[in-house]
C-alpha cells in the first residue's frame, strides 16, 4: 500500500495522473471517502493520465456512469451513492469492465460484487484542503 499526501485538487488530480500510468484495459479503481473529499478530483487526474482532457470529466452522481474517449484506453466513471445493492447488480459493471477501459468506481460499497483485483483507493480529509490518499494494489 502506498499513502500520498495532498494538499489540494491540483495535488489529487496529480496522485489520479501518476496511478494511471500503471493501469491496463479491464483494470478497475474502487474510490472510498466521504462527500467531498476529493474522488472526482482524482478521476481528473486518471482521465488526464489516460490521454483524456480532465475538463470532460464531472461527477456521475445523476447520471451513474460517464465515458470519457479519446486517450490510451476509455475510462468509465460510476458513482454508486443513490443506488442500493440490488440496483447496482442491474447496472452490468462485470460486462462493462470486459470492455477493455478502465472502470473508476465511486461508493463501491453499494457494490456487492466488487471486482477481485481491483486498486482501492481511499481519500480521507486530515484538514481543510488535506487528504490522505492511500493506494492499495
Amino acid at each position: 500500500m502506498s499513502v500520498a499526501t495532498s494538499r489540494s485538487e491540483t495535488d489529487t488530480a496529480s496522485i489520479g495522473r501518476a496511478l494511471a500510468q500503471d493501469l491496463r484495459a479491464n483494470d478497475v479503481v474502487l474510490l472510498t471517502g466521504d462527500l467531498g473529499a476529493g474522488k472526482t478530483a482524482f478521476v481528473k487526474g486518471l482521465a488526464e493520465g489516460l490521454g483524456i482532457d480532465p475538463l470532460e470529466v464531472s461527477s456521475p452522481t445523476f447520471t451513474l456512469i460517464q465515458e470519457y474517449r479519446g486517450g490510451r484506453l476509455t475510462l468509465y466513471h460510476i458513482d454508486l451513492y443513490r443506488l442500493s445493492a440490488p440496483e447496482v447488480d442491474d447496472l452490468g459493471l462485470d460486462d462493462l469492465i470486459s470492455e477493455g477501459g478502465v472502470v473508476a468506481v465511486e461508493w463501491p460499497d453499494r457494490w456487492s460484487r466488487p471486482a477481485d483485483e481491483a486498486v482501492h483507493v481511499t481519500i480521507r480529509a486530515t484538514g481543510d484542503s488535506m487528504r490522505e490518499i492511500a493506494i492499495e494494489r
